[in-house]
């Protein structure tokens, strides 16, 4: 599986009289982890439903492999904060769930369950295909969710604040396996996240959106791994990205 290169040019949307983005221009590379950073209100969840094909930009257009985004697309997955399982259905069963469905490509009832059989020994969950998602504990569900999304084969994933309702040591056990995740498939990855910590220790790039629904900044993230030994070095980049985004809220103030 490679990854797709996705870019928006002049992107912007508005619902009624509010502007949420205005003039998004970036690019995401093929297998490149973009973690997008921004206060409340700024943007980050529309542009990740514009790249999906999810809402339609008032101006401006999203391309994937140089193709425009029309509508939502087989190749690209979308992962929320809540994991969305379906409690009358298996884990499995919520792993395979929309694999049938008319934007994907045909598979054959062997081919799906191979594909759910390796999304969930990607994630750490073979063990708990028969189980309801009730049995499951909040790590796991976020497991499960990401597990659906791989099970796609997507060439792109959409994650829109995924670890956000976990505690500190499953999130950074969360953390680890979208890095692993990212790297074995290659999908081209945006991440919006709250958190600069988490920013730092999984993504490529860092890019910050601002109240104004502008890229305000963007930082490569080029530190050796682990990355948790390199404090120093995680540490300035972290106080430039603080700046950046305290100076982006007194702007909007």
């Amino acid at each position: 599986m490679t990854g797709v290169r996705i870019r928006t040019t002049q992107l912007a949307l508005r619902y009624s009289t509010h502007s949420v983005l205005h003039r998004v221009d970036f690019e995401v590379e093929p297998g490149e982890l973009v973690a997008i950073l921004g206060p409340s209100g700024a943007g980050k969840s529309s542009l990740l439903r514009a790249i999906a094909g999810l809402v339609r930009p008032t101006s401006g257009a999203v391309l994937i492999d140089d193709q425009q985004v029309t509508g939502p697309r087989a190749d690209v997955a979308f992962a929320f904060q809540d994991p969305c399982l379906l409690p009358w259905l298996s884990v499995e069963r919520n792993v395979s769930f929309g694999l049938t469905f008319s934007r994907q490509s045909r598979l054959s009832r062997a081919s799906r369950k191979t594909r759910v059989t390796d999304a969930l020994r990607e994630v750490g969950l073979e063990h708990t295909r028969t189980w309801s998602p009730a049995q499951l504990s909040g790590g796991m569900a976020q497991r499960a969710a990401l597990a659906r999304c791989l099970a796609r084969a997507p060439r792109a994933m959409l994650l829109d604040e995924p670890f956000g309702a976990l505690d500190e040591v499953t999130r950074a056990d969360m953390q680890q396996l979208l890095v692993k995740v990212v790297r074995h498939t290659g999908a081209s990855t945006l991440l919006v996240t709250h958190d600069i910590d988490e920013a730092l220790l999984v993504a490529d790039r860092i890019m910050l959106l601002g109240n104004e629904g502008v890229v305000v900044n963007q930082w490569d993230v080029d530190v050796p791994e682990p990355r948790t030994d390199q404090i120093q070095t995680l540490g300035e980049l972290r106080i430039q990205i603080l700046k950046a985004l305290r100076n982006s809220m007194c702007r909007a103030a």
